[in-house]
């Protein structure tokens, strides 16, 4: 067979050459052990958590070695591709602080030297790789259709064969002549570009995984397609030329492709491509809430799948950051208390101290550690989230929020910015529920009192308090006027008293203060109660007291 010829045959249209590619995708000019990641997603729908997660291991692992992450679109499958999936891709990313150096960065727009980033647009790239190959007399056209491969398969499962595909005495169009080839194309015959494989069922492979450790797999001898039959490539062969001439220096991905190594180890020889580092990281898993047992994300059952479903809940994106980096590496939670201020990118990240079995993702453990972020916030910063969160989701509390922003800071900083903040939020769709007292617009009051404190007593306290409130006194003086309410009332102002004879007394301070929580905000627990009579105002405490008065009368 004359190679030279076939490849003409097969592509008189291609005119450059692999070295034409390495000229003009040189190698990087990084220092010494820096690493080159890329995320790849297909635009077929929404991020996944997923995706979330692996990005996140693509970025921080560049970050740590000084090296570059760029996102590329691998969009060579139309089929399951969806109108405008890349924007969906990038508004995920873009909500979590998720920032690739180079790459896509929108519908239609990338950054970058090894551009371009996206697969539909390297058509011309992988075909000369392609015609590289038939040249070597390592790739050939295939003219079986679906039903004669359909029947391969069939005939193979007949016959107990141990292993299912195009391949060896299967693989009929192999061994075709050039004659037999031109005919076919002439006659307008469809084909696809396979993959020549020179692999042995006796034989296997070694790879080093930087998360598992040294694995061994069986050669791969499977004729695999590298151009399907419109031109396009098949993701095997797209992503090896990619990763060459994007000079990716470490694949990380999802545990399911450890089966797919073998086969791109012997495409990257084929082509003559330093091969890649290889990390395969644990699948997300979650504790199915019927069986009680462990199982992978379901975008059908579980809405918290979609990276979206966290953004509308109004989860900080801090928050999820820093809960995946814990399932990430198991010593993040002690950096982080030691590094209590650090920004959590600037985590050294360690592929190697990544478990290789799956990460169990606890919701309850997400909202713990968001509380927990979120307590630690300004209150203008969580204003400004909160505004442009309920711009989107909530436009009623968006209305009461901006109304007078000043007076809203004020009510989000109640215990806030002190030694000790309280850590009540873990989610902006909980804070209009969790503040609605200080909006007459939406505050529904509930005057149910504790079982011990009776409506007459109540309503004495408000009388006597509706005397002496002050929403301008400050803190001192309004505890003496609250602990001076409860002698003449019945009540002790010292608690230790009231725990050692508490027949002697209706209740204590603390009870006295109960009431008046309750009358002004209709809960039992809230922030510091000074701050929230201060912030309502004289006018606004002296109607909601004299309200509760008449109900407890």
């Amino acid at each position: 067979m004359d190679y030279e010829k076939l490849a003409e045959l097969l592509f008189p249209h291609i005119t450059k050459t692999v070295e034409d590619y390495e000229a003009l995708y040189p190698a990087r000019n990084l220092k010494e052990g820096a690493r080159v990641t890329r995320f790849a997603p297909s635009p077929t729908g929404y991020l996944h958590i997923g995706g979330l997660f692996g990005a996140l291991v693509d970025v921080l692992t560049a970050k740590a070695t000084g090296g570059i992450s760029y996102l590329r679109i691998e969009d060579t499958d139309k089929k399951r591709e969806i109108e405008d999936g890349v924007s969906a891709v990038i508004n995920g990313f873009k909500a979590f602080g998720i920032e690739f150096d180079e790459g896509v960065t929108g519908f239609g727009t990338e950054k970058g030297a090894y551009a371009p980033y996206t697969q539909s647009q390297r058509v011309e790239v992988y075909q000369t790789v392609a015609k590289e190959l038939v040249k070597k007399g390592l790739a050939y056209p295939c003219f079986c259709t679906a039903e004669e491969l359909s029947a391969l398969r069939e005939q193979q499962e007949k016959e107990g064969a141990l292993i299912w595909g195009y391949f060896g005495k299967w693989a009929k169009c192999r061994d075709l002549s050039f004659e037999q080839i031109e005919e076919n194309i002439k006659a307008g015959k469809p084909y696809v570009l396979r993959f020549r494989s020179d692999g042995s069922e006796d034989r296997r492979v070694y790879f080093d995984d930087i998360i598992r450790g040294k694995i061994e797999m069986p050669e791969n001898i499977i004729d695999e397609v590298l151009l399907k039959s419109d031109g396009i490539p098949t993701y095997h062969f797209a992503h090896v030329c990619d990763d060459h001439f994007m000079r990716t220096t470490h694949v990380i991905r999802g545990e399911e492709w450890i089966s797919s190594v073998p086969k791109h180890i012997a495409l990257f020889k084929a082509c003559g491509f330093k091969l890649p580092k290889y990390a395969h990281t644990p699948q997300l898993m979650k504790i199915d809430e019927v069986e009680g047992t462990k199982r992978k994300f379901s975008k059908r059952k579980d809405p918290e799948a979609a990276v979206s479903y966290f953004v509308d809940q109004g989860i900080p994106k801090e928050s999820l950051i820093e809960y995946i980096l814990t399932l990430l590496n198991s010593n993040f939670e002690d950096w982080r208390r030691a590094n209590p201020t650090a920004d959590a990118f600037s985590f050294p990240f360690n592929l190697k101290k990544m478990s290789p079995s799956g990460c169990l993702f606890d919701l309850v453990k997400l909202t713990d550690i968001s509380k927990n972020v979120i307590s630690k916030m300004s209150a203008k910063r969580i204003f400004d989230d909160l505004k442009a969160w309920a711009k989107v989701y909530d436009e009623e509390f968006y209305n009461l929020l901006t109304k007078d922003e000043e007076f809203s800071v004020n009510m989000l900083n109640i215990d806030r910015e002190v030694p000790k903040p309280r850590k009540d939020i873990a989610k902006w769709n909980e804070v209009k529920d969790y503040f609605s007292y200080f909006f007459n617009e939406i505050y529904v009051p509930d005057l149910t009192l504790p079982e011990n404190i009776s409506k007459e007593d109540a309503a004495a306290i408000l009388k006597e308090y509706i005397k002496v409130v002050d929403a301008a006194d400050d803190k001192d003086t309004w505890f003496g006027k609250i602990k001076a309410l409860c002698e003449p009332l019945g009540f002790t102002p010292n608690v230790k008293e009231y725990k050692k004879n508490p027949d002697a007394f209706k209740g204590h301070v603390g009870d006295v203060s109960t009431v008046i929580r309750i009358a002004l905000t209709s809960r039992k627990n809230t922030p510091d109660l000074h701050s929230i009579i201060a912030l309502l105002g004289d006018e606004e405490v002296k109607a909601r007291l004299e309200k509760a008065v008449k109900e407890y009368e």
